[in-house]
């Protein structure tokens, strides 16, 4: 089951270690940090734009990239994919991943946005709370499919399991509900209902609070403090309580996406 109906693309070639991008450089976003946060998603977005045009001025055209925003790009991304069966598409793809990987040859738009995912993500904890929804809403999900590319061997399997009749991929939306049960799980969606015996939810990590945290005593320590969320320095050790600080690595993924949305990435 998913949202969308489409699966994940295969791992594609690329250098490593990852180019510096040309654009959209660290000087380039501290200038835009600088502007205000007023509209700051905005200006990134320009100087995404500017540098897949750089690396990609064809896939840019086509895609229609200048008349996009940061709320229809993802619209855009994923058009292509919806109107094809998630399978065929995932033939297709797997040949081109194989094809370029004995060619050693690099697809620069997925390059650039592989790349740019880790610069922009950064500057997440600068945006207003309207840009923040704006981000999640829409570039962060175009960001989220590129790094979420798997192994072309997982490809490989589910293409085996649908070519068998095991798999089929059931669109779901945004709107269903899902009830578990001691014996079974309930999906409702399209006013279908769906029931399984067995379950495995794979929607991905939740971002999590203080109030979640599974340790007792660290976790009175900081509600303490008043932080709703843990506050993590750059080395992802704690800054508060004053006892700890410095002392406790704290690098739990659920607690770290209120302000690295992209750090499963």
């Amino acid at each position: 089951m998913s949202r969308h109906g489409v699966l994940p693309e295969a791992d594609f070639y690329c250098p490593i270690p990852w180019e510096p991008l040309e654009i959209a450089t660290p000087a380039a976003l501290e200038a835009a940090i600088a502007e205000g946060s007023d509209a700051l998603l905005d200006r990134i977005f320009e100087l995404i734009v500017k540098e897949l045009e750089y690396a990609a001025p064809d896939w840019s055209e086509a895609i229609g990239l200048r008349q996009l925003t940061p709320d229809s790009i993802a619209d855009a991304w994923f058009a292509d994919r919806l109107t094809h069966d998630p399978f065929q598409w995932a033939q297709r793809n797997l040949q081109e991943v194989e094809r370029n990987k004995r060619e050693h040859h690099t697809v620069p738009w997925r390059y650039a946005i592989l790349r740019l995912h880790e610069a922009i993500e950064t500057l997440v904890p600068q945006f207003n709370d309207a840009d923040s929804r704006r981000f999640r809403q829409g570039l962060a999900r175009v960001f989220i499919d590129n790094y979420a590319a798997i192994p072309p061997e997982s490809i490989r399997r589910l293409l085996a399991l649908h070519r068998a009749g095991i798999l089929r991929i059931l669109t779901l939306g945004e709107d269903y509900e899902l009830q578990r049960e001691p014996d079974r799980t309930l999906i409702v969606h399209h006013r279908q209902r769906c029931e399984f015996d067995v379950f495995i939810d794979a929607r991905g990590q939740k971002a999590l609070k203080t109030r979640d945290l599974p340790f007792p005593s660290l976790r009175q320590q900081l509600l303490a403090c008043g932080d709703d969320i843990p506050d993590v320095g750059d080395d992802y050790t704690l800054q508060a309580p004053e006892t700890v600080r410095g002392r406790v690595a704290f690098g739990a993924l659920p607690w770290l996406m209120h302000d690295r949305p992209l750090c499963r990435g």
